[in-house]
């Protein structure tokens, strides 16, 4: 398994633009290659790798809040590594819900993505992110409904939301 797709596609979706993707992903291999010793093998090797990949893209989220946004203004350039078994139109797919996901909060983002790129469950997400289980459950429903109303506007070929 190729590792570093994955981590960057991982930070992608959990952090809103590309300024700093391959600084959080470097920051992640690193977490990856020190963690290796407590990897104690009970679960897939991906799923232990995801999560301390999010940890610590939430890690340097929380880090990076008190500053200003350093790229607020800059264009965004998707970043979106395809991996050797996904086929072109994944990788298209990918890419638009990067878009998408740009323009939800980042709490029903990350929950989005915990949830349906982690695999994790409610309870999971709500220790993971250290908040009530039914907020959780309210972000996974609004996220849900906000990317269906920005995929309908796109579709519809509108302007979007927001």
């Amino acid at each position: 398994m190729e590792l570093l797709p994955r981590v960057r596609n991982l930070v992608r979706y959990l952090v809103r633009g590309d300024g700093d993707v391959e600084d959080i992903a470097q920051e992640a291999l690193i977490a990856l290659v020190r963690g290796l010793p407590s990897y104690r093998a009970e679960g897939r090797f991906q799923s232990w790798a995801d999560r301390v990949v999010a940890r610590t893209t939430f890690a340097w989220l929380k880090r990076s809040r008190g500053r200003d946004a350093r790229h607020a203004d800059a264009p965004v350039e998707l970043v979106a590594v395809p991996s050797e078994d996904a086929l072109p139109d994944e990788y298209v797919h990918r890419r638009h819900m990067v878009t998408l996901l740009d323009r939800l909060s980042n709490e029903q983002r990350h929950a989005l993505v915990l949830h349906h790129v982690l695999e994790l469950s409610v309870p999971e997400i709500s220790t993971e992110l250290g908040i009530p289980f039914e907020t959780v459950r309210s972000r996974l429903r609004l996220g849900r409904t906000a990317l269906r109303a920005l995929a309908t506007v796109e579709d519809d070929g509108g302007e979007g939301l927001g």
